[in-house]
């Protein structure tokens, strides 16, 4: 679904979402951050265009690889701008999460899909259900 099809004037919008990764290897970080891609597509009708960038954190436990680099595998998403940083470090935390901040066009008046999967589902059960 387009922008233009969904009847509004585009609006830049925050998305939010976070996951876990069962492990500290390349393919749980990868299996993970394609999830949490997917939904947050799925759950806000999202074409490759109407995004702008992402900003990926990490907590400390997970080095094996960039979800960035993750996420630029993607069909179409050459255009987009991507980060990684490491979460600050709390006493606590939710071990292996991955969480993300995109910024993406969206029409005026449509509802936010934010993702929230995994256990990281106790972060925002608020958020945690799709729309």
């Amino acid at each position: 679904m387009s922008v233009s099809s969904i009847g509004g004037p585009p609006q830049l919008r925050a998305l939010r979402g976070a996951t876990t990764a069962a492990a500290n290897s390349a393919e749980a970080i990868g299996e993970a951050v394609a999830e949490l891609l997917d939904a947050l597509v799925e759950r806000n009708g999202l074409e490759a265009e109407q995004l702008v960038s992402i900003t990926f954190s990490v907590t400390a436990d997970l080095d094996a690889c960039f979800p960035a680099a993750i996420a630029r595998r993607r069909a179409g998403w050459d255009g987009v701008a991507l980060l990684d940083c490491q979460q600050m470090a709390v006493s606590g935390d939710l071990p292996r999460c991955i969480r993300l901040l995109a910024h993406a066009w969206l029409a005026a008046g449509q509802p936010v899909g934010h993702a929230y999967l995994r256990e990281a589902c106790r972060l925002r059960p608020d958020l945690a259900q799709a729309p």
